[in-house]
């Protein structure tokens, strides 16, 4: 068993397998046509204003949840290492002090991967208020269940169109 992280007080790791190739799962992140049919947990929808994936891109884009309130998102991809990690920063906008950073690890294991996103959050405060207020474990899950879904379904249909 390994050691705790010195900033596990202050991080939420979500993981799920995923009957897919690794490249087909990294590839449902990398343009807005497959993230804006997946991304966000049960009931919210996404709403794209600017898109770019690269290092140094920004997503912008407007979450709408189940009960009409409208989440302004932002995402600057800080590393992308095509098809095993992404890292990102997210918050509501450029400079947000609450913004966090998330990455993803996509690990393959036979046809199937196994994607973990490791969010630290830059107090323990912001994690737990993220945690209790947001559901951001559960959305989290729910979320990976949306790519899952995508990824096995549609993508996997249209071989990665």
């Amino acid at each position: 068993m390994s050691a705790p992280s010195a900033t596990a007080d202050r991080e939420v790791v979500v993981s799920r397998a995923i009957g897919a190739p690794r490249e087909l799962v990294f590839e449902a992140f990398t343009a807005v046509r497959h993230l804006s049919r997946w991304w966000g947990p049960e009931g919210f929808t996404t709403t794209t204003r600017a898109f770019e994936f690269r290092v140094g891109g920004e997503w912008v884009f407007v979450m709408h949840g189940p009960d009409g309130t409208d989440y302004p998102e932002w995402i600057c991809w800080t590393e992308i290492t095509p098809p095993e990690r992404i890292v990102l920063l997210h918050g509501e906008s450029p400079g947000d002090p609450d913004a966090f950073e998330s990455v993803l690890s996509f690990a393959a294991d036979g046809a199937t991967t196994r994607l973990e996103m490791r969010t630290v959050f830059p107090t323990r405060a912001a994690r737990d208020e993220a945690v209790e207020r947001y559901h951001a474990v559960e959305g989290g899950r729910q979320t990976l269940a949306h790519l899952a879904d995508y990824v096995t379904g549609t993508l996997a249909e249209g071989a990665g169109s």
